[in-house]
């Protein structure tokens, strides 16, 4: 889930809107606006708008504190994390490292759902203090967007603590019998499975309103069910093939053979002498008999073709010192995570500051494929 549209950092984490978001926010002022067109039409349409927009951007500041609070929890235990992404159907925080214990699951799993809780608690209470007459319809535009921010923040809280993996929930679920059996991954398949039965609940239930009449709510509920239950099945997935890679060094699977070329040559040389007539896609750029870059399929797309003649590899190479590495001792799983973080698809191992062998997704992808083979 990347962001689009970059809006800054907070607390030294990057906040951003997936494309998505949009959406969520236009059904948001729509729904906002006709209720309250339908129950104070006495307002006027400029102050219905106003009130719309700043009700809508309060609920996303809610979302934001709802996935800082994840955030915050996840620092305090030594995980880096990413980024904080909004889209349609809330927020997720991207956390780079998965819990190592079940203590630290279970807190960040229900950091967010406090947080939501205590942001409707102080919304409801705000609204009675300021003469609110609880279970009516607010008499004032600031009565209305408090009662409405109250009660949405209370049902994001009680949403998120379903036991559908991988919402929050879900996680806590996860710690819990985590913390019971002391399995991790028996604690996953177990949280994964039930998921997706919360997600085909969800699905089923959409349908049914649908079909019974409710239009587009019914819709939505199905389309969060098929959303919960796709990443269900990515985290089942994902659990699965750290599971392959139990024990298995970057050792065990690098090719020790790194082809090595001469930085001078042109684009259009290597791509002709070398790069189509081996079939690799990466190569180490050598100078004076040392390693000083890496070249691979990706930096030859990003030049015009009309500039193949004229451009030197080491133009364009990545240099040794901008690359991310790993040890032959790094754990695959490791290394397939920070493959997928940084969007790369081989990282150099290095040994003693030497480079001593190279680790792609082609080679995961075919390890993984020889233990199907075997039935492994």
């Amino acid at each position: 889930m990347q962001a689009q549209v970059k809006l800054g950092r907070l607390f030294g984490v990057q906040i951003g809107l997936h494309y998505t978001w949009l959406l969520i926010v236009l059904l948001i002022l729509l729904s906002l606006a006709g209720h309250w067109r339908a129950t104070h039409a006495t307002w006027g349409q400029g102050v219905i708008w106003a009130l719309a927009i700043g009700t809508a951007l309060f609920f996303f500041a809610a979302l934001v504190a709802h996935e800082l609070a994840h955030a915050v929890v996840a620092r305090a235990r030594g995980l880096p994390v990413r980024s904080i992404t909004l889209f349609a159907l809330g927020g997720v925080a991207q956390i780079e490292q998965e819990a190592a214990d079940a203590k630290t699951e279970f807190w960040m799993g229900v950091a967010g759902p406090i947080m939501s809780a205590l942001i409707g608690g102080v919304c409801l209470g705000l609204a009675w203090v300021l003469g609110w007459p609880v279970w009516t319809e607010p008499a004032t535009p600031l009565l209305a967007m408090l009662v409405w921010l109250g009660y949405i923040n209370v049902v994001l809280a009680v949403f998120n603590m379903l036991p559908g993996f991988p919402m929050d929930g879900g996680r806590v679920l996860r710690a819990i019998i985590w913390w019971v059996t002391g399995n991790a991954v028996r604690a996953t398949r177990i949280a994964t499975r039930t998921g997706q039965v919360v997600a085909c609940g969800f699905i089923v239930l959409g349908l049914l309103r649908f079909l019974g009449g409710a239009g587009l709510g019914g819709l939505w509920m199905a389309f969060i069910g098929w959303f919960l239950l796709s990443a269900a099945r990515a985290s089942y997935a994902e659990m699965e093939l750290r599971e392959s890679f139990r024990g298995v060094d970057v050792g065990e699977i690098m090719v020790r053979a790194c082809p090595a070329i001469d930085g001078h040559s042109t684009i259009q040389t290597f791509v002709e002498d070398t790069l189509l007539r081996t079939g690799r896609r990466c190569f180490v750029v050598a100078e004076d008999d040392a390693i000083v870059g890496l070249i691979t399929l990706h930096e030859v797309k990003a030049v015009d073709r009309a500039r193949w003649p004229s451009t030197t590899v080491e133009e364009v190479m990545r240099p040794l010192a901008q690359l991310r590495t790993v040890t032959p001792d790094t754990p695959v799983a490791d290394a397939l995570e920070m493959m997928g973080h940084d969007d790369i698809n081989q990282l150099p191992v290095v040994s003693n500051r030497r480079l001593v062998g190279m680790l792609s997704r082609d080679h995961i992808l075919r390890y993984l494929l020889t233990r199907a083979e075997l039935h492994m």
